[in-house]
């Protein structure tokens, strides 16, 4: 039933979600290049408000819990479960303060309005998940970005989304890279809940009325630790506030 119900309420959702990616596309475009940096960080905060927005029409709403904990004025990498895209969304804005900059395969970095300039120009990392060669230096090129403007990297090990919530086995090689090379860096492992709902249909029509939540654990100072020990306490963290 919530699925018939769900296919008009998703042709109003998609038309307001694709008409704030169009509008925004420019915007962007004139805060960046007229204005720089802050401007444009300003645009995709606001871009992605009005992307929460719309998911609200759907039903769905949002909870970040321990957002208090985050250390600031220091280099983070958030270590997350990855869901849905909607995770993205949700972080850009719960987390603006923190400057988030995402590691995104490469195919998001064209073709999508706003999403794809903001990945190009917004000093996140695409990378060729089939290309270790090319993907190295992109995510080393973050991490000193992060450590040198003591802004915030978000890395999803799981490399790719899970359709059911259950989460699948952390790589370790991008963090890795992110720990190298932002020493003075924070782990904060954040463990997501229910976003994978959002499309448990697919693409359309969207699921509805879910309530998802964000939740912040305890910060982990990358060098407090030896690696293998610093992964397995955040692979542990974000598994154990997981619920599927």
């Amino acid at each position: 039933m919530q699925k018939l119900i769900s296919y008009p309420v998703s042709v109003i959702y998609y038309l307001c979600f694709g008409l704030t990616l169009v509008i925004f596309h420019p915007i962007q475009w004139i805060c960046l290049n007229i204005f720089g940096y802050q401007a444009h960080k300003k645009s995709v905060d606001y871009l992605n408000f009005f992307l929460l927005k719309c998911t609200n029409l759907v039903g769905t709403t949002y909870k970040f819990e321990n957002r208090d904990s985050i250390p600031e004025g220091v280099p983070l990498i958030f270590v997350a479960n990855h869901q849905s895209m909607y995770d993205i969304v949700a972080m850009i804005w719960y987390l603006r303060r923190f400057h988030c900059k995402f590691v995104s395969k490469k195919e998001l970095g064209k073709g999508i309005p706003s999403v794809s300039y903001n990945l190009r120009h917004g000093g996140g990392a695409l990378i060729d998940r089939k290309d270790p060669k090319q993907a190295i230096p992109e995510i080393k090129k973050l991490s000193e970005y992060i450590e040198k403007n003591k802004r915030s990297a978000v890395i999803f090990p799981e490399g790719t989304r899970s359709k059911t919530g259950k989460p699948k086995e952390f790589a370790v090689t991008g963090v890795k890279i992110l720990c190298k090379n932002a020493p003075s860096a924070y782990i904060v492992p954040v463990s997501i809940n229910n976003s994978w709902k959002m499309v448990k249909f697919g693409f359309f029509p969207v699921g509805l009325g879910n309530h998802l939540t964000f939740v912040i654990h305890k910060p982990l100072k990358v060098s407090e630790h030896n690696f293998p020990e610093l992964m397995e306490m955040t692979e542990s963290a974000v598994v154990k506030g997981i619920k599927f």
